[in-house]
């Protein structure tokens, strides 16, 4: 093994046990605290085990924090604003050291597997690419549930409005009635107004989160009712009628253009099936496309132009609403 593989491979090593060693913080600290901590005064016999796993758990908080104050200049906002829109427990620090661990990882083994630093490029490329793609169809999955819970939201806060609540504890009965991500996103608005923020602004942070076109129009009239008043029973009341009628013709629109949709995705995906065809029928035939020279220019330009058709299938056929 010449010297460069020998000091790839070490930090290869390095990268990977720090990775391992912030997903066995988050698993390992992924229990409830509080309860924990009442469990230990509640149980008297294992009062002993309790207290020696409450100083394992401290000190793997301390290590975290060290972790996280170490790697504090890669923090981004915008990265940890995403993080909390996929409601992921993890730190800005903590995801980019898995990323770039798992693609120095593939990087490390696709050279030494191929003896060539191309197919370890690939793959570094492919495994730096997949946290984030990961990392965005959590937060698409989450603000679509989210949109599904939105008017049943209002109704539940309308209800509890009616029955002379305020709107705070009106949200506390959602964190207490509805699920996630309802329940966390509105037990975070109640914690940041007891924290002293202004329930308006808290609303403004839970917009920027789901990015939500109804939900900014129940933030711009909460926000409203509280410079001018109002009633807000009767704000939220008309609020949740539009909602409805807007989901209601956003679910007629998709219907009908289910067949351009699907059409995209059929006419993106037959190139692939038709070249696999190919190849398994004629491999020398295909395999010249993929020489060095002007051939190569074909297959690039035919996924160029895939993508590009996909993409403008699929923006032709999403109307807004």
């Amino acid at each position: 093994m010449t010297l460069g593989s020998a000091i790839l491979l070490t930090g290869l090593v390095i990268l990977m046990a720090l990775g391992l060693v912030v997903l066995g913080l988050r698993f390992s600290l992924g229990g409830d605290g509080i309860q924990d901590r009442i469990q230990t005064y509640a149980v008297v016999p294992e009062a002993t085990m309790r207290l020696e796993r409450g100083r394992s758990r401290a000190g793997l908080v301390r290590l975290r924090l060290r972790l996280n104050a170490m790697l504090s200049a890669l923090a981004s906002e915008n990265l940890n604003l995403q993080l909390a829109r996929a409601n992921w427990p993890l730190t800005v620090p903590e995801f980019l050291i898995i990323r770039f661990g798992s693609a120095l990882a593939c990087l490390g083994l696709g050279w030494l597997f191929s003896a060539s630093p191309l197919p370890g490029i690939g793959l570094a490329g492919i495994a730096y690419v997949v946290p984030g793609i990961y990392l965005q169809r959590s937060i698409t999955s989450r603000q679509t549930r989210f949109t599904k819970q939105l008017s049943d939201v209002l109704v539940l806060m309308n209800g509890s409005l009616r029955a002379g609540h305020s709107l705070l504890q009106a949200m506390e009965v959602v964190t207490r009635e509805m699920k996630s991500p309802a329940s966390d996103e509105f037990t975070r608005v109640v914690r940041e107004v007891g924290l002293g923020v202004r329930l308006p602004q808290a609303l403004r942070n839970l917009a920027a989160r789901i990015q939500n076109s109804d939900l900014d129009l129940v933030v711009t009239a909460i926000d409203i009712q509280y410079q001018v008043g109002g009633n807000m029973a009767v704000i939220l009341s008309a609020i949740t009628e539009t909602i409805r009628e807007r989901v209601r013709l956003l679910g007629e629109i998709r219907v009908l253009t289910t067949q351009q949709r699907y059409s995209g995705y059929l006419l993106s995906v037959l190139p692939f099936v038709v070249g696999g065809l190919m190849f398994v029928i004629n491999p020398n035939y295909v395999r010249r496309l993929f020489e060095p020279g002007i051939y190569l220019c074909i297959p690039i330009g035919a996924i160029i132009g895939i993508v590009i058709g996909h993409f403008t299938i699929q923006r032709i056929s999403k109307i807004e609403v």
